[in-house]
């Protein structure tokens, strides 16, 4: 039994003087095919799966909140809103009080009514407090901001 190997001949295409082989790229065709069917995912990417994320509701009616809240500042810094006192006097900034006031900003908001504060302090009171509370109420988004002093 002898097996004689040779060269197979591939078939060439003429077009005018060029001769342009075909075999090698009906192999790079099927190549890529083969990739893409490899590579295409039958799975629903993230992108394709809908659903709907919560939003605001805007109200029919107003609800009754109160549309302005009163801060008092303590003589020794404490911000106190409702007798809920917010972070210590020593924070470099007012985060909890940031926070709630967004909170508020936004119910008013969704309420359609204007958030107002009013900032309390008593007459000890360091002045860099009093700027840290309107600091906050600045980082909150709310500029109805007035003053209300002991006299």
């Amino acid at each position: 039994m002898s097996i004689q190997l040779g060269k197979a001949k591939s078939k060439r295409v003429r077009i005018g003087n060029l001769e342009l082989p075909i075999a090698p790229m009906i192999d790079i065709v099927f190549l890529l095919l083969f990739y893409f069917l490899v590579s295409a995912t039958l799975e629903k990417q993230e992108a394709d799966i809908s659903f709907s994320l919560p939003g605001r509701i805007e109200q029919d009616a107003p609800l009754d909140i109160p549309d302005e809240q009163i801060i008092r500042v303590l003589a020794d810094g404490q911000a106190v809103v409702n007798d809920f006192a917010y972070d210590e006097p020593s924070a470099p900034r007012f985060r909890e009080l940031e926070t709630m006031l967004r909170r508020f900003r936004e119910s008013s908001e969704s309420n359609q009514v204007e958030a107002r504060i009013t900032i309390a302090p008593e007459n000890d009171t360091a002045h860099s407090m009093v700027v840290k509370v309107m600091d906050a109420c600045s980082h909150a988004g709310i500029e109805a901001v007035t003053f209300a002093f002991d006299g």
